[in-house]
């Protein structure tokens, strides 16, 4: 059965121009802004007709230099993720304090919410392995904190709870201090923050029309509550086109009463869509490169060819069906453009080709690391308190945040199968922006790549898993292995 979006058949060429990419000038300008604003000095995006967009040095960079930082234009933590810590819902720092971290997921353990499927930060001992991850602070199984056994050890719930009220202080947790939680403007129960600044801002980007409070302004929370829930049970890739709708449409708010404030006119008396302010509005989500979701998505392994086109149909009812709830939840009649098939598609799909791994190290491995390697006095003592704890949370105990985010600049950066640069988050990087390292010495006017696959595989493997991005890679190392 043939899928009919109302909005695509009656808005095809209004829909065309939000999916027009913008003119190199538009293109080079917003760029240069953003560098300007983020102060990412030694950087300039330059669009290249080969390969579209890419990021280049203007500047020499020395190996491990840090090239730039980028805040993420939306990002969201994964569901099963949030058992495991609490952070800030906007910037994603770990929040509270370590006693609560602690507390909280044995809580949650404790009556049985969910276990999650990360198994932590991936672990090396090897060095060289440690360097193709994004995750920080990576410690030998060998020598760091380890609890007596492989199995968990349950606590009674009155000293959970006392850990995770405040009422118990667990010794040298005032060496790992971390920011008070603030709740969400709107009242829900499912964002938090790690201040004023970021509860602030994150209810003027995006959450304002996405909170599940009582002071929520979406059109329906019985409706906004079962998107999220099929999003959960789906695919959290639609929290994020959810973020970016959001987004898109409280921009257009504002430039619409700053137009209608400039012509001294209430922005009521503007009847239907003024598509220039919508383009305008647009515009940081129209940057990024895009292909329809069903169509760039990766066959998975155990999907045989001959019935790829059935499981693209089903990818694209799926997407349909996380439309049509949303649609349900936050539709605005002067952005109905936004819930197009064809739009929501292609903003899942930018999600797709050019989205990050979110992930912020554990402040509690810090800590349990920290006891452990105590002088042998000090560390007996405080560890009559601590072992059981760490007993409890059993391997659990180095859990990062994790996530998946859409990040402006990373995003301009083309694939290399012998990459010059790396995402890592470096000791100091306790927050979710991407950390673009470089790999070896870069020269000023040197384009500065990364890798979207393991660069370590074979030939053949390499060009297969760079199918799914839409191009095949004719880098120096590829050219020279070629057949």
């Amino acid at each position: 059965m043939e899928l009919i979006c109302p909005i695509d058949q009656r808005c095809s060429h209004q829909i065309a121009a939000l999916l027009r990419p913008p003119s190199p000038p538009i293109v080079q300008e917003y760029f240069d802004q953003l560098i300007s604003k983020r102060k990412c000095q030694g950087i300039k995006v330059k669009q290249n007709g080969d390969f579209g967009k890419g990021v280049f040095a203007e500047t020499d960079f020395e190996e491990e230099q840090l090239i730039f930082k980028d805040e993420m234009l939306v990002g969201v933590q994964h569901p099963s993720n949030k058992i495991d810590c609490l952070v800030c819902s906007y910037c994603f720092k770990f929040i509270g304090s370590i006693e609560k971290q602690i507390g909280r997921k044995l809580y949650l353990k404790t009556l049985g919410i969910g276990n999650s499927s990360h198994n932590g930060c991936q672990r090396n001992s090897s060095d060289d392995e440690e360097d193709d991850h994004y995750v920080q602070n990576h410690h030998s199984s060998e020598d760091g904190a380890s609890s007596s056994s492989g199995s968990t050890i349950p606590l009674p719930m009155m000293a959970v709870e006392s850990l995770m009220n405040g009422e118990l202080a667990l010794p040298y947790s005032n060496k790992f201090p971390l920011p008070s939680v603030v709740s969400c403007l709107g009242g829900c129960e499912e964002a938090f923050y790690c201040s004023k600044s970021c509860a602030e801002t994150d209810w003027e980007s995006s959450h304002y029309l996405l909170c599940t409070g009582e002071k929520s302004e979406s059109r329906s929370r019985k409706a906004l509550l079962k998107f999220i829930q099929h999003a959960n049970e789906t695919n959290d890739i639609f929290l994020l086109a959810a973020k970016a709708i959001s987004f898109t449409i409280l921009r257009y708010r504002k430039l619409k009463a700053s137009h209608m404030s400039e012509q001294e006119k209430p922005a009521s008396s503007i009847l239907g869509t003024d598509l220039s302010l919508l383009l305008e509005a647009w515009k940081p989500i129209s940057i990024g490169h895009k292909r329809r979701w069903w169509d760039c998505i990766a066959l998975p392994d155990d999907i045989d060819a001959s019935d790829e086109a059935t499981f693209r149909r089903e990818i694209q009812e799926l997407a349909f069906t996380s439309l049509q709830l949303l649609k349900e939840a936050i539709f605005d009649k002067e952005c109905e453009l936004l819930f197009s098939l064809e739009i929501y598609g292609h903003i899942i799909g930018m999600f797709e080709l050019n989205n990050l791994d979110l992930v912020v190290a554990s402040p509690v491995e810090d800590y349990f690391l920290y006891i452990d390697d105590l002088p042998y006095p000090e560390k007996k003592e405080a560890e009559k308190i601590t072992q059981p704890y760490l007993d409890a949370l059993g391997e659990d105990y180095s859990n990062c945040c994790q996530g998946t985010a859409f990040f402006p600049l990373q995003s301009c950066m083309n694939h290399s199968c012998c990459p010059n640069a790396k995402a890592f988050k470096r000791e100091e990087d306790r927050d979710g922006q991407a950390t673009i390292i470089a790999l070896r010495p870069i020269c000023n006017g040197e384009e500065v790549t990364i890798s979207y696959i393991d660069e370590d595989l074979p030939f053949e493997e390499r060009q297969a898993l760079l199918a799914d991005y839409g191009f095949r890679c004719r880098c120096p190392r590829c050219l020279d292995e070629e057949p």
